[in-house]
């Protein structure tokens, strides 16, 4: 059954990781799981100094070439009756470095690995404009 936008961000602001779907000038998507803060309707997530391949994420150069961005959280159970997903549709911005000082204090508030480590940046901003999901029933919307 399709849930409505606050039932979708209920979702969103329980869910401790998502996954952030890009899209390259070339039309090439690109998946990844993040972790994340909700502040009203925008989202935000920092690059962190956990190993990473290249320090030139193809995140970022796709949000700059093409800021139309999708995230989704999600919950699977072998009873099917239990199945859920919402997704937050928007745009998405990487932060100059000095707008990034209430996104990492949020972030380290979250996430307690943040705290004594915070993330060195950059952040990305995402307002959304659109929030949607389902289940399979109305599932209790939990804790916040």
């Amino acid at each position: 059954m399709r849930m409505d936008a606050g039932w979708s961000r209920a979702r969103f602001a329980d869910a401790r990781v998502a996954r952030l779907a890009t899209v390259d000038a070339g039309g090439r998507p690109h998946l990844v799981p993040f972790v994340f803060v909700l502040i009203g309707d925008d989202l935000y997530s920092a690059v962190d100094a956990k190993p990473k391949s290249s320090s030139r994420l193809r995140r970022l150069a796709n949000i700059r070439a093409n800021p139309a961005v999708s995230v989704l959280v999600d919950h699977y159970a072998d009873d099917w009756s239990q199945l859920w997903w919402a997704r937050a549709d928007g745009i998405a911005r990487v932060l100059d470095v000095t707008d990034t000082g209430a996104a990492v204090e949020a972030l380290a508030e979250r996430y307690s690995q943040y705290r004594d480590a915070p993330p060195p940046g950059p952040v990305i901003a995402i307002s959304i404009h659109k929030w949607s999901g389902w289940a399979v029933s109305a599932p209790p919307v939990t804790g916040r």
